[in-house]
Parts: structure tokens; sequence; C-alpha cells
């Protein structure tokens, strides 16, 4: 089983990102994220044995309760720059809660030996991903094809609202497709699924 801890976005917000990628979608050939798969990823934990799957939750509704996390989803950049793209990505902007409640998600599944991620936390919604490098690549790294896509990007109204967050919620990926195992409120104990 591939797994993932994150946080969904609301039907509102999630409404104003698929407008924008629709708009630009016909502007650029990449491989564009489906609307309903985002989510801000609070810890990724890759494959796990199903046979221990209570064992994880129970770990997981035992991550110390941050209380609500106040949300904006807005800007939009590149991975891991605009002159090499691979990733395009909307913001997540919190306060400290959501750092704290990634970090102590970590330390928890960490004791049941899921790899410690060596990089700093950073909260985004991939919104594509540049998967053909053939089409951006003739003796050197080119991003023409990109132009149209990063002047709509330039002039569109990037801040896709805000929400609270009161819990995070246990995922499946299997097929491009992700389900919900256990929810789990972030002041108190899991909510059944």
């Amino acid at each position: 089983m591939r797994l993932f801890a994150a946080i969904d976005i609301p039907v509102d917000v999630r409404g104003k990102l698929e407008d924008v990628v629709a708009l630009w979608k016909p502007l650029a050939k990449i491989s564009w994220s489906p609307i309903d798969n985002l989510h801000i990823t609070t810890k990724f934990i890759g494959e796990w044995p199903e046979a221990r799957l209570d064992e994880l939750k129970a770990t997981l509704a035992s991550v110390p309760g941050t209380g609500a996390i106040k949300i904006a989803i807005r800007g939009i950049g590149w991975f891991p720059d605009e002159r090499r793209p691979r990733v395009l990505w909307a913001g997540v902007q919190a306060d400290e809660s959501l750092a704290k409640l990634a970090h102590a998600t970590e330390q928890a599944v960490a004791k049941l030996g899921v790899p410690v991620e060596d990089r700093p936390y950073s909260p985004h919604l991939t919104l594509a991903r540049i998967r053909d490098g053939s089409a951006y690549k003739s003796g050197s790294f080119k991003v023409e094809p990109l132009d149209g896509l990063r002047a709509a990007v330039a002039k569109s109204n990037t801040d896709f609202g805000s929400f609270s967050a009161d819990r995070f919620t246990l995922y499946l990926s299997a097929t491009g497709r992700y389900t919900p195992l256990a929810s789990f409120l972030l002041a108190a104990a899991a909510v059944p699924s």
C-alpha cells in the first residue's frame, strides 16, 4: 500500500483552482493534476504493509492536535525554478501550526520505521508536471513552449481562497486515485471513515 497523510482542499477553493486551470490547460501540453486529487501533504509515508495498517492509524491518531489551521492558497511558482520547470505549483500559506503538524506526524511515523524527510517542509499544491523533457530540450534546456502559460499566469488572479482545516487524512494512492482510509481531528482523536 502506498500511503500519505494530507489536509484536504475544500470544494470552493478547488472550484477556483479548476476554473483557472481550465483556462491554462490549452496553453501548454504538460501533465495536469486532476483537481480532485489536490491536497496538502503533511507526510509522505510510502509503501506500507496492509497487515500494519491499524498500527499506523493508531500512531496517526496519537499525533498531538494543533487546533484548526488557517490556510490560504495563493501564488503560483515552478520547481525547481522558472528556467528549468518540472512542476507548476500553487502556494500554501499558513502559520507555524501547519509545519508543526507535519513535524509531529513525521516524528510519530518515524518510530514505526518510516524514513524521515531530509528536505525542509514546503507545502504546495502540484497543479502540473512537465514530464516530457524532450519537448523542452534542443541542445540546451528551453522553455519557450511555456511562454503562453507564463504570460497567462502573470495576468491571473492567483488568490484561490482561504479555509480552516480541522483534520488531516490518511490516504491510499493507487492507480492515480487517492482513497481516504481514516481522518484525524486536529484537536482530538480519529473520526471514523
